[in-house]
């Protein structure tokens, strides 16, 4: 079943799976690192009223299934969230800027997004369908009125 959100003048449902990876793809986001990501993470989705839905940190990617405001794109969550992260890594583990690692990029540019939606036959039936609904429904009302 479909959770819709609310804020105070619009329903929504945009979920996202995402997928990012560090820098050359390095294999070093496990440990501590790990740890200290997925509640960086937490805490700036949070900040964002971003929704997590699921998340799985690997050695060397990570995938989110995330709830979107409507008002926050995705290219400014994500600019946020690898920003944030990537700065705080390298505060906490200066280590992190000699070679062979980053210098100073701690995630590959880009990332993988794919929209997390209704049933494609649920929206088509519901567009075909929806001004019939609404007749029917006026129809009712109609019925009742007393004047």
């Amino acid at each position: 079943m479909v959770k819709y959100r609310r804020q105070s003048h619009v329903v929504y449902h945009c979920n996202y799976h995402i997928v990012w990876v560090p820098k050359y793809r390095y294999r070093i986001l496990e440990g501590i690192i790990k740890e200290l990501l997925e509640h960086d993470i937490r805490m700036i989705s949070e900040w964002k009223n971003v929704i997590i839905e699921e998340m799985n940190v690997q050695k060397d990617h990570i995938h989110i299934v995330v709830s979107v405001p409507p008002k926050l794109s995705i290219s400014d969550y994500m600019g946020i969230l690898k920003g944030k992260t990537a700065i705080k890594m390298f505060k906490s583990y200066p280590q992190l800027k000699k070679k062979p690692y980053w210098g100073n990029h701690f995630w590959a540019p880009g990332y993988f997004v794919n929209t997390i939606g209704m049933d494609e036959e649920i929206i088509k039936r519901y567009v075909k369908y929806q001004e019939e609904e609404e007749k029917k429904r006026e129809n009712q009302n109609r019925d009742y009125r007393l004047f």
